[in-house]
Order: C-alpha cells, then sequence, then structure tokens
C-alpha cells in the first residue's frame, strides 16, 4: 500500500467535511462507558437523538458516542473494566496493563508479560479509540499504560464482521479526554519493594475547540523479567521503562473532529541469571564460568502514531485514520558465557515499521437496520538480523575446536494486508436483534492467502433481566508479521547451533471455525451473571515458542488444532461494596508441525504428526476475583487474586504433564488525605502476594519454553497521586 494512497485518501474524506458543516443528530452510545467490570453483553445502539445546537463539550461528547456506534459487540462476549475498577486493584493505575486484563475471565498470564485469551496464543487485537494499533515485536515489555484509560473492553467469541486479523479477543481501550476531565493534571509516584521507583505526571483540559490529554511515566526496578529461580531477590534483573501517550484533538465543526494520537515506550531489560549451571562448551582457553555472572541484555522500542477524522455525513457516522507505528527488540548476549553454556552467541535485532489505513462507517436504513462498512490497509517492512558466533563440530556432532566462528544471517521483507467488511445491524421487534456480515481479508507475505469470512450474532432479550447471545464467525487469522524471522537454517550447518531438522520456513494463516453462545443475568440491581460456552476448529494453528537463548518468539503452524471451554462470570455492586469472580475452563489441542519444525526434536515431530498434544499455553482452569470496600467517603479496602492450574510442560509426550497450581493474593488499602493549603492527596498500599506463595510459571520443558520463570514474591507498594 503507498503512501501516496493513504495521503489521498484522507485528503478525499477531509474535503468533504469541509463542505459539510449543518448540524445535525448524533447516536448515542450503545454501551456503558463507566460501568462496573461484568459481563455486559450484546448492548444494542438507542436511536438518534433529536437536533440541537450544542457545546464544545457536548459536540465531544456526542462524537465519541457515535463513534462507539461504529463498533457494535452484538453475538460476542464483553467484559468491561472501567477506570474506576482499575483504581480498585491493588497498585491502582500503576497497575500494567497487561494485569488489567487477567481481572477478566478467561484469561491466563505467561511469562514475560504474555495473555493468552480462550486457548490462544497472544493473536490479541489492541484498539485505542476505535484504531488499531499494530502489535509490537513479540517481548515482555508494556506499550500500554493504565493512566490512559477511561474503560477498556475484552471483546471475545464470535466477533462481527467489523473484527478481523488478530481474533483471540479484542482489547478495545476508550481513553480520557480533556472535554470530559476539565483543565487540570496529575503527579504522583508508586515506590516500594524491589527497588521500585515509578513517578508519573498527566497533565488535559480543553479551550474551546481544541482538547488534550497527555501523560508519561518512568519505571525502574530490580525485577524486570520473571526470576528464573524462587528465590526472593533475583539476579541481574533489572528494568529502566519510559513511557509516554498523548491525545490532541480539534473540533472542526459541529460533526467533525480532527484527532492526533501518539504513544511512545522505550524499554531495556537484563535478562535474570540462573545459577549453578554446568558448562557444555570450552571457549579459547576457558572452560569454567559462573552462571550468575551472566550480562545478557534486551531493549524494546515501539512509537506510534495515528491522525483520524471523525464525523457525520448525511446521516453516516464515519472514522478515517491514517496510523504508523515502529517497533524494534534488541538482544545483547554474553559472548563469552552464551558460548560456554549454549555453544551459541547471537545478537538479535527485530524491526517492523507498518503503515496503515483504517475507515469505518455506519449509515441507519429506516428504524430496524443499521449498515456497517469499512476497510483496513497495511504495508509492513521487517528486519531481522542474527550476528551469531557458534563452534563447529564433527560428524559426530562434538565440539571440535574452542576458536568460534563467526556467522551472519540477515534479512527483510515486506508484507501487504487489505481487509473490507460489511455488516447489517436488524433489529426485529422489541427483543431481537440479528447482525449478519461478511467479511474479505488478502494478506501477501511469502505468499498470498486469502478468504471471505461470513460472521452472524442473534441477541435475545428473554427479559427485563435476561440476554442470550449466539454466534458464529469464520476466522482468517496471519502470521504475526513481527513474529517472523526467516532464518537461512543452511548457514549453521556443521554448528553447534546447527537444527536437528529441515522443514517448512513459510508462516501460514490460520483458518478456523467459531461457534460461541452465552447468557448474561441481572439479579435485583446488585447482581449480574454471565455463562459462556465456545468451540473452535481450526485449520492451520499457529503458534509461537521461544527455541533460542535470546527472549524472542519465533512462530509455527500446527496442521489441526482444537479448542474448548466455558467461562462463568459475577459481579455485584451496592453501596459501600463491589465485587467480581471469574472462572474459565479450557482445552486446546494441536496435531501434525507442518511449518517451523527444524525447532523441534524429531521424537517430538514423529508424536505430533499422528497425535493431538496440549498445546504448551494451555490451561485448564483459571480463576480471578476481587471485592472493594468503602469504609467511608475517603478509605477503601480491597482484595483481589488470580488462579491458575497450571500451564503445560514435558512428560511421556510433548506437553504431556502440567505444572502445579497457583494463587496469588494481593491486598490493598487506599486513604485520601484533605490537607490545608494543599488539597486532596490520594494514598494507596499495596500488598502483592500478601501469603507469599512460592509457585512457578514455566519449568524450562515444553514446546517453545526456553527457561524456567517464577511469579513474583511478597512486595510492599505505596502509591501517592495528587490531582491539580
Amino acid at each position: 500500500m503507498k503512501r501516496s494512497m493513504l495521503a489521498m485518501s484522507l485528503a478525499v474524506v477531509l474535503g468533504s467535511a469541509s463542505v459539510h458543516a449543518t448540524e445535525s443528530a448524533v447516536r448515542p452510545d450503545g454501551g456503558d462507558a463507566g460501568a462496573s467490570p461484568a459481563a455486559a453483553r450484546g448492548n444494542r445502539d438507542k436511536p438518534p437523538a433529536k437536533t440541537r445546537t450544542l457545546s464544545a463539550v457536548d459536540v465531544s461528547a456526542a462524537l465519541d458516542q457515535s463513534r462507539n456506534a461504529l463498533s457494535p459487540d452484538t453475538g460476542s462476549s464483553q467484559y468491561v473494566i472501567d477506570q474506576k475498577a482499575i483504581t480498585q486493584l491493588p497498585l491502582g493505575a500503576s497497575t500494567p496493563l497487561n494485569q488489567v486484563l487477567l481481572q477478566a475471565p478467561g484469561v491466563v498470564q505467561d511469562s514475560y508479560g504474555g495473555l493468552h485469551v480462550r486457548g490462544d496464543h497472544a493473536n490479541l487485537q489492541y484498539r485505542i479509540n476505535g484504531v488499531i494499533i499494530p502489535e509490537s515485536i513479540s517481548g515482555f515489555g508494556q506499550t500500554l499504560d493504565a493512566r490512559t484509560i477511561a474503560n477498556v473492553k475484552l471483546l471475545d467469541g464470535a466477533l462481527p464482521a467489523q473484527y478481523g486479523l488478530r481474533t483471540a479477543a479484542v482489547v478495545d481501550i476508550t481513553t480520557k479526554s480533556g472535554h470530559q476531565l476539565g483543565n487540570g493534571g496529575s503527579v504522583g509516584i508508586t515506590t516500594g519493594a524491589y527497588g521500585t521507583f515509578n513517578p508519573n505526571a498527566s497533565i488535559w483540559g480543553s479551550n474551546d475547540r481544541w482538547s488534550w490529554f497527555v501523560t508519561g511515566n518512568y519505571l525502574q526496578n530490580n525485577i524486570g523479567i520473571e526470576n528464573p529461580t524462587p528465590s526472593r531477590t533475583p539476579i541481574h534483573d533489572h528494568t529502566n521503562q519510559v513511557k509516554g501517550f498523548g491525545n490532541i484533538s480539534y473540533l472542526l465543526n459541529q460533526d467533525t473532529r480532527l484527532s492526533l494520537m501518539f504513544g511512545v515506550s522505550n524499554n531495556r531489560f537484563q535478562i535474570p541469571n540462573n545459577p549453578n549451571q554446568t558448562p557444555q562448551f570450552g571457549y579459547l582457553n576457558t572452560t569454567a564460568f559462573n552462571s550468575a555472572d551472566l550480562n545478557e541484555q534486551q531493549r524494546e522500542a515501539t512509537r506510534f502514531g495515528v491522525l483520524s477524522l471523525q464525523g457525520k455525513l448525511s446521516g453516516t457516522d464515519y472514522q478515517v485514520s491514517l496510523g504508523q507505528r515502529y517497533s524494534s527488540l534488541d538482544f545483547s548476549p554474553d559472548k563469552a558465557g552464551d558460548l560456554i553454556f549454549n555453544g551459541l552467541a547471537s545478537t538479535i535485532s527485530r524491526g517492523n515499521r507498518a503503515s496503515t489505513l483504517q475507515a469505518d462507517f455506519a449509515t441507519p436504513l429506516g428504524d430496524n437496520h443499521t449498515l456497517r462498512y469499512g476497510l483496513y490497509g497495511s504495508f509492513e517492512r521487517a528486519t531481522s538480523g542474527n550476528n551469531a558466533f557458534v563452534f563447529p563440530v564433527d560428524a559426530n556432532g562434538n565440539q571440535a575446536s574452542t576458536t568460534p566462528i563467526n556467522i551472519i544471517d540477515n534479512n527483510q521483507f515486506t508484507a501487504k494486508t487489505w481487509s473490507a467488511y460489511v455488516q447489517d445491524e436488524w433489529s426485529i421487534g422489541e427483543n431481537w436483534t440479528v447482525n449478519y456480515g461478511l467479511r474479505g481479508d488478502r494478506y501477501q507475505l511469502f505468499r498470498t492467502e486469502s478468504q471471505l469470512s461470513p460472521r452472524l450474532g442473534v441477541v435475545y432479550q428473554a427479559s427485563a433481566t435476561t440476554t442470550v447471545h449466539a454466534g458464529y464467525s469464520r476466522y482468517f487469522t496471519p502470521p504475526a508479521t513481527e513474529a517472523i524471522s526467516n532464518s537461512d537454517i543452511t548457514k549453521f550447518a556443521g554448528t553447534t547451533n546447527a537444527l536437528p531438522v529441515t522443514g517448512n520456513n513459510t508462516p501460514l494463516a490460520e483458518r478456523s471455525d467459531y461457534f460461541d453462545v452465552g447468557i448474561s443475568q441481572n439479579i435485583g440491581n446488585a447482581w449480574t451473571l454471565g455463562l459462556d460456552g465456545y468451540y473452535r476448529k481450526i485449520h492451520r494453528l499457529q503458534d509461537e515458542g521461544q527455541f533460542g537463548a535470546a527472549l524472542v518468539y519465533s512462530n509455527f503452524n500446527y496442521a489441526q488444532g482444537r479448542v474448548r471451554g466455558a467461562e462463568f462470570t459475577a459481579d455485584y455492586s451496592q453501596g459501600p461494596l463491589s465485587g467480581y469472580f471469574n472462572l474459565a475452563y479450557s482445552r486446546a489441542m494441536g496435531k501434525r508441525v507442518i511449518t517451523g519444525q527444524y525447532n523441534f526434536s524429531p521424537q517430538d515431530l514423529a508424536y505430533i504428526y499422528n497425535h493431538y498434544i496440549h498445546l504448551d499455553h494451555d490451561q485448564k482452569l483459571t480463576s480471578s476475583g476481587g471485592v472493594s470496600y468503602a469504609l467511608d467517603s475517603a478509605t477503601k479496602v480491597g482484595a483481589d487474586y488470580i488462579f491458575g492450574s497450571g500451564l503445560r510442560k514435558a512428560g511421556r509426550v510433548p506437553n504431556g504433564l502440567s505444572m502445579p497450581y497457583y494463587f496469588q493474593l494481593n491486598l490493598n488499602v487506599s486513604h485520601d488525605f484533605t490537607i490545608a493549603g494543599f488539597g486532596k492527596l490520594h494514598t494507596q498500599l499495596a500488598l502483592i502476594n500478601a501469603l507469599d506463595r512460592t509457585y512457578e510459571l514455566r519449568d524450562g520443558t515444553g514446546i517453545g519454553v526456553g527457561a524456567p520463570q517464577f511469579g513474583p514474591r511478597r512486595g510492599l507498594y505505596l502509591s501517592l497521586q495528587k490531582d491539580f
């Protein structure tokens, strides 16, 4: 997709908007942006409001509601976590985004900040204010900050035609707005265990047609990555992280808004060491090395910018966005140490620049239909570098020399994605809503793949308190371009990095059929209960693994896959007490590896060829929950927990056993002090892993698992925040 085409597309819409300045109606939000973290499923958009003259604040709010009307959730499962729910978490707004999402049903935690939803490996689509932000290169840095969030919706299940490409779930973030907050700002700090130092600052406001919200924070601590040992203090695990986000908008007229959204993160990590490892190779005149002294480093950087034009033309809501995201990852080895322990010391670099065009439209057709349609295009340039030192080996695979040789394996490639969709939301009477549509996707990298995907979702309002939904979606999921290395495996023949077998090096798009059904039940004004079941049949199932010393993921495909599961949610809110509980069951299986076979042993490949195995990220039972109680208007106490029955590890067959179950309890208390001449100061004390339970997420075995990883030990943290 040429950049001139992107610029021309936006210019056409800008030109159309400049001649359209009539007052028009605005569709209100189909959902509740201030909802508590309950399963608010199958909301329908309300009819348009009457025409009226609006202030700048009203126009901004109306455009926000109109933007929400572009993104229906009919037939899918939805879980909402708003700003209030985030502040009630033990670390409040300092909570990393991945840990915020762990409070939703069916979300499984993994090492390096990874998340799995409903048995999928990653495959999450992130949207900010309705705009798709392409993924960063796989790693463990968090690009987005919870302080930007007004509310976040996790959409999964049988999604409408509007959603595609990344299909495990859609993380739909609505950011804070200066028009909503007024003029002001906030400064604060979180500090505590493991050398944690996390200052933050935000500023927001509006002036007539202008609105802005900008936030940034810095984090350093000594537990940047999961500890590979159960010890309380990791060895060589310091991290420095800088993040920033901004959203600036201008109201061109009562129907049109131009917005610039941007974000940046720059994260550095020491790779933690596992002491007392046994050397495997000799390096020059050195045969001994203390593995506690290794000095591996990794740096991750991401920046993105999006220019969006949003408004209404002759009754049609639209949003057109031009964006670009650049992401890079650099791994620096300990040359001597890595050669002695692994026979390989690789300086790994990956870069990916994605330029995108996205356009979404919603047109009411009479009183009972809303036609939604749009397109998406992405042009990605990716680079992958591997500057490796290895030892030569003899015919039996034994080290032939203690002098390493240098092998350089660099490559670059271009990926193009085009998508288009059309869907109709049909309201049948007062109780039924049907959303049916068709989506087309085309992905071009080493080969061209495409698919037409039908979608169907039905919502039945059985009573004022009972909502039933069901859906079917055909999915097309191209490989994550940022996780493709395209290595030339023949270069390493006859070395200590020789791969065990040859295989197909071309990643394939995944194709699947997804079935979902669920029910939501309100009990009085306090309780909301939800139950969902799903089944997915998969062709060319995608997975990722860490197959080298560097903490970098590579993708591969199974020929077949099947995933099934169920989720139960409960939410309570009345007076000073609120709470939630989630319980999920999942089974994710794959059979016959058809790409990336060189990363597997011949024995594993032979077994997987004829047998289904558990995927390495499969976790049978997952649960999360929390409670918050307001002692008075200034003081609150709370607790939350996460539970898992354990990810997979090696057994008699690949991924044949489960890790032990884990349970982590977190406690917190907050109080707002009112100080004369200073105003209100918010304080929050958090105790993470209050029981100090030692638990292991990974033990270093299983397909694509490179090292052991333990959960955090007990830590006490204090947050201070001052709004002005």
